[in-house]
């Protein structure tokens, strides 16, 4: 096992093939379209200078917790998430608007690539017990980076997820 508690692969170095999925320490399982959208994401984002992170389910299986992922989701600032949809342009199923629920609001869109759902959140916020809005996530702070199959993926920390 490396540091970040994966088993070792002499391709990766961080997981083991178990048929068509990617099998980490902990027993999450990632499709390998999971890791081709990344690759997608990532390839997009490059050059930007939206500072971006994935979080829920898929961070939570890339840092070895044993969750097998369905969807990918981002989270950035207000100026990102607008960056992103325009990055993603033509995969886009739901145009960036500010949506509001009792617990928590953000500036919400989404996309779909290769049959992969991406909800992408912008400047998220938390109702506090006081009724009050927390100030908007500075994702950067929360930000720790795992590398998987030659990619270096942004992920929100289990420290900051819990």
């Amino acid at each position: 096992m490396n540091g970040l508690g994966h088993m070792t692969h002499e391709r990766c170095g961080k997981c083991f093939i178990h048929g068509r999925k990617v099998m980490y320490a902990g027993g999450s399982v990632i499709d390998p379209m999971h890791l081709a959208v990344l690759r997608t994401i990532l390839t997009r984002l490059r050059g930007s200078d939206v500072t971006w992170a994935v979080t829920g389910s898929l961070g939570f299986a890339l840092q070895g917790m044993p969750i097998n992922p369905h969807d990918i989701d981002i989270q950035t600032d207000q100026a990102g998430v607008y960056e992103i949809e325009r990055r993603l342009n033509g995969y886009v199923t739901r145009r960036i608007v500010f949506a509001e629920t009792e617990r928590i609001r953000s500036h919400f869109g989404a996309a779909m690539l290769d049959g992969i759902a991406v909800e992408i959140m912008g400047a998220l916020q938390k109702r506090l017990p006081n009724g009050a809005w927390e100030p908007p996530v500075d994702v950067a702070p929360h930000t720790r980076i795992i590398e998987v199959e030659a990619l270096r993926v942004p992920v929100l920390s289990l420290d900051y997820e819990y």
